[in-house]
């Protein structure tokens, strides 16, 4: 019996099948199929049973499972505490939303690299609702988006939150938002659901949103004279300081937008915990030097 042999059979016990686990693993099914016969000829027990639908542990398999959880744990936890950080050469697939891509990624990569020189890393931006989806079907390690997922396999690092601000052409002076159109994230984010149920009790059905799927885009339409924006304040901070845009004041503002570091808890990968530990603390380093330059610019 072999570890790999063990950790095959957990892909397939997790995802229910031979051909998903040959994905998840970049490996063939014949050789997922392969190691599941050599296990069960070793312990001598049949351990899935196989159906059209799919594969499901017998009664030893769920035996199995419990003893072979805590051994890939142990694992995990021998490698986090013996293996030196520069002799990593994983690869990390990431996931992350507009917001944080454009502010505090560059330095988590930074920190990231400096910690695990040799660990290779790949970044996909989209939404958050692409992303949860990415990271349940396990095609992402670590998604960084609006959260939390719950889900019980789903661990959640909470990030500092993200304020916003309203931002105006420099020629409108005092928006109407009964009819100014509102730019803000795309329709199947959070923020636009909230800001649309909170425009249309405010200002009633005149109100107009037109999201885009492109921060820096929804900058350049407010700076354009499109309509006014609800955008995050860090990203807004340069476009105010280059004399593009303006900041108003209506009297009331959306939430705070919450980001998180998500993986996959169950089974738990130490790296990939550690990284989200990172990103955490980059991300408290990140806003408070952005809420300094703010005080250091009300002040003089």
């Amino acid at each position: 019996m072999t570890l790999e042999q063990l950790r095959t059979f957990l892909w397939v016990a997790r995802l229910g099948g031979v051909r998903r686990a040959a994905e998840q693993m970049n490996i063939s099914q014949p050789a997922v199929s392969s190691r599941i016969a050599s296990l069960e000829a070793f312990l001598g027990a049949e351990l899935f049973t196989r159906s059209s639908t799919g594969v499901f542990l017998t009664k030893q398999g769920v035996l199995l499972r419990a003893h072979a959880e805590q051994i890939a744990a142990l694992v995990e936890r021998i490698k986090a505490d013996i293996m030196p950080a520069d002799s990593v050469s994983s690869l990390l697939r990431l996931g992350v939303a507009e917001t944080v891509a454009q502010t505090c990624l560059p330095d988590f990569l930074t920190r990231l690299h400096q910690t695990f020189p040799k660990l290779k890393i790949e970044v996909s931006v989209d939404i958050s609702l692409n992303l949860r989806e990415m990271l349940l079907e396990r095609s992402l390690d670590l998604a960084i988006l609006m959260g939390p997922i719950s889900e019980y396999t789903v661990d959640n690092v909470d990030l500092p939150p993200f304020q916003l601000n309203w931002y105006r052409p420099l020629n409108m002076e005092e928006p109407d938002l009964r009819v100014t159109p509102v730019i803000t994230y795309n329709r199947n984010s959070r923020p636009h659901r909230e800001l649309t149920r909170e425009l249309r009790e405010r200002y009633g059905s005149t109100a107009q949103i037109f999201p885009t799927n492109s921060l820096s885009t929804g900058f350049e339409m407010v700076a354009s004279g499109l309509g006014v924006g609800i955008l995050p304040h860090a990203l807004g901070r340069r476009f105010v300081g280059e004399n593009k845009i303006a900041t108003f004041d209506p009297g009331w503002l959306p939430n705070p937008l919450q980001f998180t570091a998500t993986y996959i808890g169950e089974p738990r990968d130490e790296l990939v915990a550690e990284a989200a530990r990172i990103l955490q603390e980059v991300a408290v380093d990140y806003h408070r030097r952005i809420a300094d330059i703010d005080w250091q610019t009300s002040q003089g």
